[in-house]
């Protein structure tokens, strides 16, 4: 058994808290470790290595990307007294007849979830050789991803689980959902409001942007939403709606479809077209309200450009009324007020490094030229497989990102989380969204090292208000939840309350609106 540290002399200095976490981690086994992004969740799982490694034992280290896989094994290699020999990377790419070697020899590896998946089903890979196995971005344990069934497979072992993320969820459910499928009983969480976390935090000043619609966009939208209306109408009609719907989400109506799909009434078949008539409608509603006319009708574009159309496209498609918001909207020349304040944003902070954050590919093209016309700002998109990228050509942006060579990066979702992208001075939401999950990684991609902004666009009277506010009352519930869990008090957090809320109502600055 061995003795001596593997830390490297210097290289590790671990705060208190970190140092706390880790020893609770070693005393009551599976854990869930919840840190805010930039607070080192990382020096938490070496400092929980280093322990293991002492004991003679190996490590298993999954990140659910290839990128952060591979900064995990550099970042194993700074800082621990280990040959490049000991610390292997493990991805699809590796060839099938050198993994089963890796699997007997190295000492931590560091790999995709879907490999250790296909190498525990092949045999080559057995969990029980493992002292430690640490999920990183754990909140993604959940369904059929391959985090499950690696966990399912820690069960019948003796290593210890560690999972690490910054945001699990804004429910009790989804939170123990994630501890069942790790099979976790003990919970590690700070937050920025902790005593022995405060003096870490670098200043993350978030400012919300309220933005009025203009009236030719609220036109259209209107009209829009007479359509909208109407397929609800017909829906409730067949018995597929209930009461009075005041706001629809697509997440609703993929559930509306599911149920339409199981029903074996008539109905059935007018209830499936109407359902994606309107899915269409409160997409292209959500695109004209939020994004810009620009992205509206190029959803209309592809839509029209399809080979093969279903029914409710053609019924779409041939409705004298799309046809006629079609043409109206093709005259529009007035910028959505987003895009003018973002502008108005960079344009004021000279010298400083962005990232744009946008829900929708079209808008990000858009954006993306319309940066390019502010002096002195370069703009790059960073989007990813679905859109032809390779993981390759994702870090050669993120490398030029880091070395200067443009100062906005406005990217998809993919920059959320799983890649190594560097700190940047302001993080941007073009629009809220509903996750907390989301909204914690987006916001974590600034003030980390030093301080920094988070600037949140939203559209008066629009989906953008209710996104926003949902967001943030989960993150609230969130902490609440896991400082109970964790054993703690709950403490006031930093977030808006009701009463917040309720202020920024009567000052004009927001107001709650329906979608229809």
């Amino acid at each position: 058994m061995a003795s001596d540290s593997f830390l490297r002399a210097g290289a590790v200095q671990p705060r208190d808290y970190q140092s706390s976490i880790a020893g609770n981690v070693l005393r009551n086994g599976n854990s869930l470790v919840v840190l805010p992004t930039g607070l080192g969740k990382t020096v938490v799982a070496l400092l929980v290595m280093d322990a293991v490694l002492r004991e003679g034992k190996r490590v298993l280290f999954m990140a659910p990307t290839k990128p952060l896989a591979e900064q995990h094994v550099v970042r194993v290699l700074e800082m621990m007294l280990l040959s490049e020999s000991e610390v292997v990377l493990l991805t699809g790419e590796t060839k099938p007849e050198n993994r089963e070697a890796v699997w007997k020899n190295a000492r931590v590896i560091s790999a995709t979830p879907q490999t250790v998946q296909n190498d525990l089903r092949s045999g080559i890979a057995r969990v029980s050789d493992f002292g430690l196995v640490v999920f990183d971005e754990s909140h993604r344990a959940v369904g059929d991803y391959a985090y499950t069934f690696v966990a399912n497979e820690c069960k019948a072992s003796k290593a210890v689980v560690l999972a690490l993320t910054a945001s699990p969820g804004g429910s009790r459910k989804k939170i123990e959902e994630t501890m069942k499928a790790l099979g976790i009983s003990n919970v590690e969480a700070r937050s920025e409001a902790d005593e022995d976390v405060a003096k870490y935090v670098k200043q993350l000043d978030v400012e919300w942007v309220f933005v009025e619609l203009p009236v030719e966009y609220a036109l259209l939208k209107q009209r829009l939403g007479e359509m909208v209306e109407e397929r609800v109408g017909v829906l409730r009609n067949l018995g597929y709606v209930y009461g009075n719907v005041k706001t629809l989400r697509k997440k609703a109506l993929i559930e509306m479809r599911k149920r339409i799909l199981r029903d074996k009434r008539p109905t059935k078949y007018p209830g499936m077209m109407n359902v994606a008539l309107l899915f269409n409608l409160v997409h292209a509603h959500e695109l004209l309200e939020t994004q810009s006319v620009g992205a509206f009708l190029d959803f209309f574009k592809r839509m029209n450009e399809r080979e093969e159309k279903s029914k409710a496209v053609l019924k779409l498609l041939s409705d004298e009324r799309t046809i006629s918001l079609l043409a109206d909207a093709e005259k529009l020349s007035v910028e959505h007020p987003k895009i003018v304040k973002l502008v108005e944003l960079i344009s004021a902070r000279q010298g400083k490094t962005f990232i744009v954050f946008v829900q929708y590919r079209d808008q990000i093209k858009r954006i993306v030229e319309r940066l390019n016309s502010i002096e002195g700002v370069k703009a790059l998109q960073f989007v990813g497989k679905r859109d032809g990228v390779s993981q390759k050509e994702q870090q050669e942006t993120i490398e030029a990102f880091r070395r200067g060579e443009f100062n906005v990066l406005v990217a998809s979702s993919i920059g959320e989380e799983g890649l190594d992208i560097p700190q940047v001075d302001c993080v941007v939401f073009y629009e809220p969204i509903p996750s907390e999950i989301r909204s914690i990684q987006r916001r974590g991609r600034a003030g980390r090292a030093k301080a920094g902004e988070a600037i949140i666009l939203i559209t008066k009277g629009t989906r953008d208000e209710s996104y926003f506010w949902s967001s943030r009352a989960k993150e609230t519930k969130m902490k609440r939840i896991l400082k109970t869990m964790s054993g703690e008090t709950p403490q006031n957090e930093a977030l808006p309350s009701k009463l917040k809320k309720e202020k920024a109502v009567k000052k004009g600055q927001s107001t709650m609106a329906d979608f229809v």
